[in-house]
């Protein structure tokens, strides 16, 4: 899949957007086929095409992922609140509309501090009295919790579904740990809750030459973020959850809706997933 080249009409940055600095939002936007980007964003994705041709594939599937975690947190899980950290440019299937299919009276919180989402994405997530949003710190787990959006519309006393999709690799663990950022979290979460990850794989066998061409380019971008961690390091962000079958695999492999009819490229196995439920 190729991503679209479009964009946003020059001169139609809002206010607070800056476009000399490509943004994690952005270019996943583009790598989805979006137009709320500007070419700083477009070159972290064409770069990144030098070391993987199919590498929008690893936005591509971890969207995929989310999608189906959402509709087995919303289905067969019976999860109706989900608190989405890193929730990005909206876009095609976003989880309020992914859950709230299932279950129209699901509550779904979106956390993003990028200005692009803030300025784009504002009115688009809150189209229901459902779903809301704040601006807050993903990395900055009581500034989350303790958000009036989200203490206002989640009910602590019931489970509740984190969503991690696409975010945690980008954060390189200058205050806090990513395992300790998780720590946090879970801590919070009631018993019978679930947490929801993809992040970038180092699946440290042939790909992780790959893996690590992807993450210098990731990191030497304008973007300046993309870490490829190992399985252990992955399994380490889900401290006392079990693990939902089956288990940390690369995205594609999490329940696929049907079977496979195209060959997997080399990029796609370095991309994981899994979800854990808090006991």
């Amino acid at each position: 899949m190729t991503a679209a080249h479009s964009s946003s009409r020059p001169g139609s940055a809002p206010a607070l957007v800056d476009t000399s600095k490509a943004s994690i939002a952005r270019v996943y936007d583009y790598a989805l086929g979006g137009k709320d980007n500007y070419p700083i964003d477009r070159d972290v994705i064409e770069n990144l095409r030098k070391a993987a041709p199919e590498a929008e594939l690893l936005a591509v599937d971890n969207r995929a992922f989310l999608v189906r975690a959402v509709r087995f947190l919303a289905g067969e899980a019976g999860i109706d609140q989900f608190l989405d950290c890193g929730s990005g440019l909206p876009t095609a299937e976003n989880t309020h509309q992914v859950a709230q299919r299932l279950n129209p009276e699901a509550r779904v919180v979106y956390v993003d501090n990028d200005p692009s989402v803030v300025a784009h994405g504002r009115a688009l997530l809150e189209e229901n009295d459902l779903t809301s949003f704040s601006p807050g710190d993903l990395t900055d787990p009581r500034q989350v919790l303790e958000d009036p959006v989200v203490t206002r519309n989640l009910d602590f006393d019931r489970p509740i579904a984190l969503l991690q999709a696409g975010t945690l690799h980008h954060y390189d663990e200058d205050r806090l740990s990513v395992p300790e950022i998780m720590e946090q979290y879970i801590a919070a979460l009631p018993s019978g809750s679930y947490v929801a990850i993809a992040h970038f794989l180092d699946p440290e066998d042939d790909d992780s030459e790959l893996a690590r061409r992807m993450e210098d380019v990731f990191v030497h971008s304008p973007m300046g973020t993309g870490r490829f961690r190992t399985r252990d390091q992955i399994r380490a962000m889900l401290p006392g959850l079990d693990l939902v079958d089956p288990g940390l695999v690369r995205c594609f492999e999490w329940w696929p809706d049907g079977p496979a009819l195209k060959p997997i490229v080399p990029a796609q196995r370095c991309i994981a997933g899994v979800v854990g439920r808090k006991p």
